[in-house]
């Protein structure tokens, strides 16, 4: 059964900073929002058909535009038993729009502010529904915020010149902009989204009875200069719920480096246990319960259009239950510091590709039938060799390693020696692909790029249509930064280890606290 449902989920709200989500300049009373989003899920999973008669808990639920960008990215091609993988965005706001959560987030400067989407992370549900990824995006991450348009009075938003603040696009029109923005970076086909705020984090950790946490040392989040976010707890594992669970998914002064990092870690830990504890408690059978927790789900949450009912999320959660905690895979987007800010790094592109091939995190796919991940052959056929024009660039630089110089001409060179003489050489600038590819603009120059990449040895699932080039275009990746004879590279589908990946069974996890935050 193919389900197109997804959810967005909302992380907590920054602590104190300086600047939009600053890291290391903190705003005084800033608090990053928990993805209530899959709670919300979550919830409603465990409740059973009984929902489906709480008609009434559809006037509760906020509803926004899925895609605010002009960018589609194409959905994923599903396996041979017709299933497709489901990516939701869960997305944690900071506003403070209500007395309700003005009280809970702080200072009262930032009382209608624009919006920060401080908690982003993106859950993917496995086309055969057997395993759950989940990857955390540091709010502060810089990258380039697409062209948005805001669906409610239409005001455009221009593309962001250079790199942003990632947590700045949900000011661009709403969470759309957020999707949209996530689409851009890591081409992934992203289905729905899920966004909740302060007070929805207290009632809904209110309305679970408490989830189980860990510290290694007793822990109080505050400091001289009044930054944390008020946490106290004793070494050794605490049920929290309402106010200290929200201070919890919020804390970044008291665990580890005091990094938006650590608070992940923190936050995944919780999610884990959440999960375990909704699967374990048996009073999750009462009536009155669930109707609690449903109620307290739906007014917690905006979702986007397809999504905005609760038969869907129903329907979702159903989806989600199928996948046992031991095959949930909490990860972080690797990254590496820019000043007081973060980038994406080279394994966080390996971790996108493996959530665009559906491949599971924990490593425990089974063998997989379906067909090779190659582009069909053209059925137009390949022009003559010396009349295709064949533009070579040199893609060979890498994060810690200069371009190999002449690759272009070196590789111009083989084709021309193959009888293909049109083939020039980009010396203009160097680009960075990991891999060596042949793009084509159009259908009727697919045939020619693949021939071209067949009298190379590459292979054709490295043929791809793009429309950033005008004809058929070879980078030479870093993949062949030497020699004369390609050699495809085996595939790594293995969790890159700098994404600090935790399973969801993994019940013996605990927060180390920084010795400058303990009390005795």
């Amino acid at each position: 059964m193919t389900t197109q449902y997804s959810v967005k989920e909302v992380e907590p709200v920054t602590e104190g900073d300086g600047g939009p989500g600053s890291r290391c300049a903190p705003r005084k009373h800033r608090v990053l929002r928990w993805s209530a989003a899959t709670l919300a899920v979550l919830i409603l999973g465990v409740a059973g058909t009984g929902y489906l008669y709480y008609r009434h808990l559809n006037s509760n639920i906020d509803r926004d535009e899925l895609n605010l960008g002009e960018t589609q990215v194409a959905e994923p091609t599903p396996n041979s038993a017709g299933q497709t993988p489901l990516n939701i965005l869960l997305i944690g706001s900071d506003a403070r729009d209500s007395k309700e959560n003005q009280e809970l987030g702080g200072a009262k400067e930032t009382f209608g502010s624009t919006p920060l989407a401080d908690v982003q992370m993106l859950l993917h549900l496995s086309a055969d529904r057997s395993n759950l990824s989940v990857v955390s995006m540091p709010r502060d991450t810089l990258l380039k915020i697409p062209k948005c348009t805001d669906p409610d009075d239409g005001k455009v938003y221009a593309a962001s010149e250079g790199r942003v603040m990632a947590n700045q696009s949900l000011g661009h029109g709403g969470p759309g902009c957020t999707v949209a923005t996530w689409q851009e970076l890591t081409g992934i086909h992203i289905d729905h989204f899920m966004m909740v705020d302060f007070s929805g984090v207290v009632s809904m950790a209110d309305a679970i009875g408490g989830v189980p946490v860990c510290v290694d040392a007793n822990i109080l989040s505050r400091d001289g200069q009044d930054h944390g976010s008020g946490l106290k707890l004793k070494k050794g594992t605490t049920s929290i719920k309402g106010v200290q669970a929200l201070q919890w998914l919020r804390t970044r002064y008291g665990f580890e480096d005091g990094s938006d990092l650590a608070r992940a870690k923190a936050q995944h830990m919780y999610m884990n246990s959440m999960v375990r504890q909704l699967r374990e408690n048996a009073t999750m059978s009462s009536p009155n319960k669930l109707r609690e927790l449903a109620e307290q789900a739906t007014r917690a949450i905006t979702v986007d259009q397809d999504l905005g009912t609760v038969k869907k999320l129903y329907d979702l959660s159903n989806e989600l239950r199928k996948v046992q905690p031991a095959r949930i895979t909490m990860t972080t987007m690797p990254n590496r510091y820019v000043g007081a800010r973060v980038e994406p790094t080279e394994d966080a592109e390996q971790l996108f590709r493996l959530v665009r091939e559906d491949i599971a995190l924990d490593g425990k796919d089974a063998k997989k039938v379906t067909a090779e991940k190659t582009e069909a052959a053209s059925d137009d056929p390949a022009a003559a060799k010396d009349e295709i024009g064949i533009l070579v660039r040199n893609g060979t630089r890498t994060d810690t390693l200069a371009a190999a110089s002449g690759r272009a001409s070196t590789v111009a060179g083989l084709l021309a020696d193959k009888g293909y003489g049109k083939a020039s050489a980009d010396r203009s600038s160097s680009l960075s692909e990991a891999t060596t590819l042949v793009r084509y603009p159009s259908a009727e120059l697919q045939g020619d790029a693949q021939a071209v990449a067949k009298s190379l040895g590459i292979p054709m699932s490295s043929v791809k249509k793009s429309t950033d080039v005008s004809g058929v275009t070879l980078v030479v990746g870093a993949d062949w930064r030497t020699g004369s004879t390609y050699k495809a590279p085996v595939a790594d589908d293995t969790t890159p280890k700098t994404a600090e990946a935790l399973n969801g069974a993994d019940d013996s996890a605990c927060m180390h606290v920084n010795p400058g935050f303990t009390w005795s």
